[in-house]
Formats: structure tokens, sequence, C-alpha cells
């Protein structure tokens, strides 16, 4: 987008410029400042497409309207007539009036988009860089050894407490184990039983606690 001053600049540029049918291959009377807001005000022009601060910005589609405007004042029409023309027009019939050069409906940030895109490397077409190959005599690293869990290698003993409750032990057990562990066991399914934690058959190891 361009500043107000910026765009009065381009349209001088694009007036001076030669194009077939101009009278002389020029149009004098540049539109000032004051003169393209009149425009904006009338509808001949249209509003700035938004603001940088205070500053009003502009783009392509002003810089036709207004070489649009001279051409046709240059032919001998007035404000009038030149507005029940423009008024509505199609995108590729301002375009056929204003003439401008390609070149100058380049705004500045796609001028300075195209400097950064040409500076950007390419990278999608650049190779990357191999990695060094280790010495001859360095010794390949051994591969990980698989690792097992403590749960897959090691063989456990269920004991019923009774209640639905089941002890896992990872070793083998006794009639006197059983015995010493239900006794022990005894306070801690009286606390599951009374939080609802148990079922009711209120066995221990298939015996009445």
């Amino acid at each position: 987008m361009w500043t107000l001053d910026e765009l009065v600049e381009r349209v001088r540029e694009a007036l001076e410029a030669e194009y077939p049918g101009a009278p002389n291959g020029r149009v004098r009377d540049v539109p000032d400042r004051r003169a393209i807001r009149w425009y904006s005000t009338i509808g001949l022009v249209d509003k700035p497409l938004g603001m940088r601060g205070r500053t009003a910005l502009y783009g392509p589609r002003h810089l036709q309207q207004l070489v649009a405007v001279k051409r046709r004042q240059a032919e001998g029409l007035t404000i009038a007539q030149i507005q029940a023309e423009l008024t509505a027009i199609s995108p590729a019939r301002l375009t056929e009036i204003a003439l401008v050069p390609s070149n100058l409906m380049v705004t500045i940030d796609e001028e300075a988009f195209g400097q950064q895109h040409t500076q950007r490397s390419r990278f999608w077409a650049d190779r990357p860089a191999e990695a060094p190959a280790p010495p001859a005599d360095l010794p390949l690293p051994a591969p990980p050894s698989p690792v097992r869990s403590v749960a897959a290698s090691q063989a456990f003993t269920g004991l019923a407490l009774g209640g639905g409750v089941l002890l896992l032990v990872p070793a083998a057990v006794s009639d006197a184990d059983r015995d010493a562990v239900a006794e022990a066991a005894a306070p801690l399914l009286d606390l599951l039983t009374a939080r609802g934690l148990t079922t009711a058959d209120g066995l221990i190891d298939g015996s009445p606690s």
C-alpha cells in the first residue's frame, strides 16, 4: 500500500508514460492531495484501504481510478460524465481505460516481499551436508539388549483373603504362610469391608474369617 504522497507520485509517472492513443504521449495536470480527497468524497475514487496511525493508505485500484479520471479529462469529458462512466465499472474495463504500466501497480509491500523472497536461499534445492563417516578403527556400538520387566520374569502366587481380595506374593506359599497371612489380613479386610471395597463372601483362602 502507498501513502497519499506516494500515490500522487505514481499517478504522475503513469501519466507521463507513453501509451497507445494518448494525445502527444502525455496528460497534464496531475491531481494533488486535495483533489484526490475531493474525488474520494464525491465517490469518483474509493475510500482509503486503511490507516497506518494517522496516515491514509492507498492501493493499485486508487491509482487506476485517478489515472482514468485524468485521461478522460484530457479527452474533454466533465467530472459528471466521468462519474457516470466510472461508477461501478468492472476491474477489467478500468484497467483498459487507465493503461497504468504494470511496474507501477506493484505496491511497496509487494516490492519488499519480492526482494526478501529473492534473497532467501532455495532450501528445497540445496542438498543437505552428509554426515562424516566414523573412523575405520572405531568399534561400532553394540545393539541394546532387550529389556525385560520384573513382572514378565517373576512368578507370583495368589492368596485369596476373602471378600474378593487377592494378595500376590513373589514366592511359593506354605500352609503356615497362609494361616499367618490370614490372621494378619483380618484388620485390613474389616477396613475394606467397612468402605464397601469387598464382596460379601467373608472368606480368607476358603475358610471362614
